[in-house]
C-alpha cells in the first residue's frame, strides 16, 4: 500500500504587495509547515512533523541570501519554497512531496512553468532548489486559495506573518486558524 505523500505548505508575506513599492529594506518574511497524513481538504487533518521561518534576506553579503532584491510578497513567497526544498533535500528518504501554496505566480516560477521578469536571480536559486529537491523525492506544485480557512496554509501564512513582523511565531497548540 502507497503511503500518502508528505504536504509542505508554503507561504510570505509583506506589509507591501506591490514589486514597485517594495525596497530591500521592507520587511517580509517566509514560512511553511510540514504535514504528514494531510489529505489535502484543509480541514487539519494529519500531523505538523516540522515548521520553519524567517526573513527574506536581501544583503548579498549574508549567508540565507538566495537572490531577493526587494522585501515583496513575491519575494518571500518564492524565499519559503526555496527554504521548503532545503528541507527535503535534507530529509531525503520518503516518497513524494507536494508544495502547496496559496501564490499562483511563485509555484509556476519554481516548478520552472513560468520565467521570472522581477527578481531573477531569486527564481533562479528557487528553481535550482526545485529541480534538485524533485530529482531526489519528487515535488509536486498545487495551489490553494489563500485566507479561506485551510488549516495549515493558515498556519504557514501565521508563521510568515510573525517572522516579518519580527516576531516568534505562537506554538501550534495555542494558535488558532485565521490568528496572524
Amino acid at each position: 500500500m502507497s503511503k500518502s505523500p508528505l504536504h509542505i505548505y508554503v507561504d510570505g508575506s509583506s506589509g507591501r504587495t506591490g514589486e514597485d513599492l517594495a525596497t530591500s529594506d521592507t520587511p517580509a518574511g517566509w514560512g511553511f509547515c510540514v504535514v504528514e497524513g494531510d489529505s489535502g481538504l484543509g480541514r487539519g487533518g494529519g500531523e505538523v512533523v516540522d515548521e520553519r521561518s524567517g526573513p527574506v534576506v536581501t544583503d548579498p553579503s549574508q549567508p540565507d541570501y538566495l537572490g531577493a532584491e526587494v522585501g515583496s510578497n513575491n519575494t518571500a513567497e518564492l524565499t519559503a519554497i526555496a527554504h521548503a526544498a532545503r528541507w527535503v533535500l535534507s530529509h531525503p528518504e520518503g516518497d513524494g512531496v507536494v508544495i502547496r501554496g496559496d501564490s499562483q505566480y511563485a509555484l509556476t516560477i519554481a516548478s520552472g512553468e513560468w520565467r521570472a521578469k522581477a527578481n531573477q536571480d531569486l527564481a533562479a536559486s528557487v528553481k535550482a532548489l526545485w529541480k534538485e529537491a524533485d530529482s531526489i523525492r519528487g515535488l509536486r506544485a498545487e495551489h490553494v486559495r489563500a485566507h479561506r480557512g485551510h488549516r495549515w496554509n493558515e498556519r504557514a501564512d501565521h508563521l510568515a506573518f510573525r517572522a516579518m513582523q519580527g516576531e516568534t511565531p505562537l506554538p501550534l497548540q495555542f494558535w488558532k486558524p485565521g490568528k496572524r
